[in-house]
């Protein structure tokens, strides 16, 4: 199966996830991502791995310049803005598309979706290269104790020898248990040792935390993030 065939099965799959109240992504990991973005007005940003591309369209109705999003699914919300592009595509080579190419960004934006790349320093090295002066990078990875966690239930092993398992990880999916994923996964170790190799460095990092009035108001994702951990998010410089 290719890498695209799970994502086309899945893409309406998440979004209908990811439009509940109690969505991780809505609760948890948007309001951290918009922080670092920051003010979108006049901003040129390179979505990679842009599902939808409802996320693209939200930064071009808050003032963006351009958007340009990028996913394996080719399946887009209809009708963006003049200034959204929605490109299907492998976000692994990101500097060979004729939409992409030649241009540069002040944010490139890998949310959830770098672990899905063939090489990652290559990826992240053709991103690198397209940033503006003074762009930057944001990449939101799952924190990796969550699958050392959901590994170590299944095969019936330890927290650690799952965390330093460096074969990829296959699991049905939240979304839709008839989809199989598969990717890598690192320790934090390994992600910012890809970071350096790709010539960049960390300007900022953050694991979210529900804020008290929801952790209150879903104490079931709390109780999942008391286990998983949630997410792990960087903001990425060239050097």
């Amino acid at each position: 199966m290719s890498v695209g065939e799970p994502w086309r099965e899945l893409a309406s799959d998440y979004e209908t996830a990811r439009q509940r109240p109690d969505s991780l992504d809505r609760i948890l990991e948007w309001p951290v991502q918009q922080e670092f973005v920051g003010d979108p007005r006049g901003l040129r940003i390179l979505d990679l791995g842009c599902g939808s591309g409802a996320k693209a369209v939200h930064w071009a109705h808050h003032g963006a310049a351009e958007v340009t999003g990028v996913d394996i699914s080719g399946q887009f919300v209809p009708d963006p803005p003049g200034n959204v592009r929605l490109i299907s595509g492998d976000l692994s080579d990101p500097d060979t598309m004729d939409e992409v190419r030649g241009r540069v960004y002040d944010r490139i934006l890998f949310l959830q979706s770098l672990g899905y790349a063939r090489d990652q320093v290559h990826t992240l090295r053709c991103a690198r290269d397209l940033l503006a002066p003074q762009g930057r990078i944001i990449v939101q990875r799952s924190h990796p104790i969550r699958y050392a966690v959901e590994r170590a239930e299944i095969n019936g092993t330890s927290l650690g020898e799952e965390y330093y398992s460096t074969d990829p990880y296959q699991y049905a999916s939240g979304w839709n248990a008839k989809v199989t994923l598969t990717h890598s996964t690192q320790t934090i170790a390994d992600m910012l040792n890809t970071f350096a190799a790709a010539g960049l460095h960390i300007e900022r990092a953050i694991e979210p935390q529900l804020t008290p009035e929801d952790r209150h108001r879903y104490p079931h994702k709390q109780r999942w993030l008391n286990k998983h951990l949630g997410v792990i998010l960087f903001v990425l410089q060239a050097v």
